[in-house]
């Protein structure tokens, strides 16, 4: 029964490389910040008025005005999100990512941490393999 395991674990692991993990978590986690990122925004990136009243009310966070927080949040939850899906600067672009959900955590929602983990876990992820074959940092020889 044993070795019946071990020939299904290894076929399942010549399946689903580190590349694809990679892609598939870095495609998840983008999508979860694009689309955060879109309800901030009208057209391309005007940040709208309620995203400024969000950040005055619920978001409020110290040593940070509300407008430039509103700003920061809504330009990196376009920017490195767009960096993840290309594989482009994909470690740090993933590091931004878990700083802002850090903040997040830490500042706004504490009580949203089964959330914020399984962000941090795909985060981490990235962080620690890197891209993966099927991204722009690869051939552009980036680790």
């Amino acid at each position: 029964m044993r070795a019946q395991w071990e020939r299904a674990a290894k076929r399942l692991s010549l399946l689903i490389s580190d590349s694809l993990l990679a892609f598939v978590a870095r495609i998840s986690i983008a999508a979860i910040f694009f689309m955060s990122g879109r309800t901030k925004v009208d057209g391309l990136l005007t940040v709208t008025p309620s995203t400024y009243e969000l950040f005055r009310t619920e978001y409020a966070l110290p040593l940070i005005s509300p407008e430039l927080a509103a700003h920061l949040a809504a330009y990196s939850e376009h920017l490195f999100p767009m960096l993840l899906v290309l594989g482009l600067f994909t470690r740090v672009s993933a590091l931004a990512l878990l700083g802002m959900t850090l903040v997040i955590e830490i500042f706004v929602y504490p009580d949203a941490w089964p959330t914020h983990l399984s962000w941090a876990g795909l985060l981490l992820l990235v962080i620690a393999r890197g891209a993966g074959k099927l991204s722009v940092d690869q051939r552009l020889g980036i680790r």
